[in-house]
């Protein structure tokens, strides 16, 4: 679990990321589920993009994720979400100390 003071400085980051993954309207598929776990296994923070063709919820959408993956949800803002998930083999991304 992170702390806000962690969420914050995560939300910094995550203002400078494009999104590098998107969720069309096909919805959450397998494949999408993958794409997000290799992502935060290489870059730990993950952005997602619903295109408008979606009838997804983002933050229902990232909370179930996150779920999944043992992630931690940092933001959901419109029709993007932010992910994350320390790596432990490719650790890139000091936090703030709890």
């Amino acid at each position: 679990m992170i702390t806000s003071k962690q969420r914050s400085f995560l939300r910094g980051l995550a203002q400078t990321t494009d999104p590098t993954v998107y969720i069309g309207k096909q919805g959450l598929t397998e494949n999408i589920v993958k794409e997000i776990d290799t992502g935060l296994y290489c870059r730990e923070l993950v952005k997602v993009k619903i295109q408008e063709g979606c009838t997804l919820s983002p933050k229902e959408t990232a909370n179930e994720i996150a779920e999944k993956l043992g992630a931690e949800f940092v933001q959901a803002i419109g029709r993007k979400f932010t992910l994350y998930r320390e790596s432990k083999d490719n650790k890139q991304i000091e936090l703030p100390r709890k």
